[in-house]
């Protein structure tokens, strides 16, 4: 019975875990590329599914409307640079006061806290109704953006963009404009959290304010969990990025075998809160239990 069902939800949970592990991307962007704290993407997550419910509602080409949902989230992005860069504002409050100011701003463009999106009305490209296709379609945008940030950050200005999270002070010793950087970055990482926004919108039927509470937890649960059981395989950036999707399947799908298992959904976050912390802990104890197993080793020799 148990196995049947979690069978059953398992196509449900590969759909969802791509579709997260899109937004996942946006946030490596920051949290791996940019060495950047940033907490804009629970905002610009639900922007990027309002803006398309609306347009959409409106009367406007899908695939425009999933341009406007991505120039939306990049809009986002640059304000929370802007605060960081140019007024002086730490990355983690810029993103929190950008946030907190998207709440106020997708509940504006909704006109109320939530707004259904009827598969049968409009002509959208996936649905929760047809899940098959929605995985085929949603692989297929996770190849095409991986291709293009994988050129994006082969060109010169990408590299730079690199240079700026490995070493901010040697980079700008360099001659290299981090504050652009970081911008750009922050920008091209929010506008891929609202393209994912727009993607969950189609899927699930709806979209409301408080959609992308919590993104966050779930972007970095992916990235972590990509990072620890592919990081050492996968060294191409390319490749970086594709576990990083595959971490956010692998994650909804332990959040499926956990819901299937009985447990209370409302305790959810406080799942993903744990499996966050427990494999950011992990390298950290790593490292520790080398050091250990170092020092002995210099200890012995200098005694002999």
């Amino acid at each position: 019975m148990f196995f049947s069902a979690f069978l059953a939800s398992l196509p449900g949970a590969v759909a969802n875990g791509i579709i997260w592990g899109i937004m996942a991307v946006g946030v490596y962007i920051t949290y791996k590329v940019l060495d950047v704290a940033d907490l804009t993407v629970d905002g610009s997550m639900s922007l990027g599914g309002s803006v398309l419910v609306v347009c959409v509602i409106g009367g406007v080409n899908i695939y425009l409307s999933m341009l406007i949902a991505f120039a939306a989230g990049c809009i986002a992005g640059l304000v929370t640079g802007v605060l960081h860069t140019k007024l002086g504002i730490p990355a983690i409050l810029a993103g929190i006061l950008t946030q907190l100011a998207l709440y106020s701003i997708n509940l504006n463009i909704l006109g109320k806290s939530n707004q259904a999106l009827n598969s049968d009305r409009y002509p959208l490209f996936i649905s929760m109704r047809f899940t098959p296709k929605t995985i085929l379609v949603c692989l297929g945008i996770t190849v095409f953006l991986i291709a293009v940030l994988y050129w994006f950050f082969g060109t010169e200005l990408g590299h730079s963009i690199r240079a700026t999270g490995c070493n901010h002070a040697m980079a700008k010793a360099n001659g290299i404009n981090t504050n652009r950087n970081i911008i750009i970055g922050l920008l091209l990482s929010n506008g891929i959290v609202a393209v994912s926004g727009a993607m969950l919108a189609q899927y699930q039927g709806f979209t409301e304010v408080n959609m992308g509470r919590g993104a966050i937890v779930t972007g970095l649960a992916a990235v972590i969990i990509g990072d620890v059981n592919f990081g050492k395989i996968f060294k191409n950036f390319a490749l970086r990025l594709l576990s990083t999707v595959a971490g956010g399947v692998i994650y909804y799908i332990v959040m499926t075998l956990v819901i299937n298992l009985g447990m209370n959904t409302d305790d959810m976050k406080l799942f993903s809160s744990i499996i966050v912390a427990l494999f950011l802990g992990i390298p950290y104890w790593k490292n520790k239990l080398a050091e250990k197993k170092v020092k002995p080793a210099k200890e012995s020799d200098e005694n002999a």
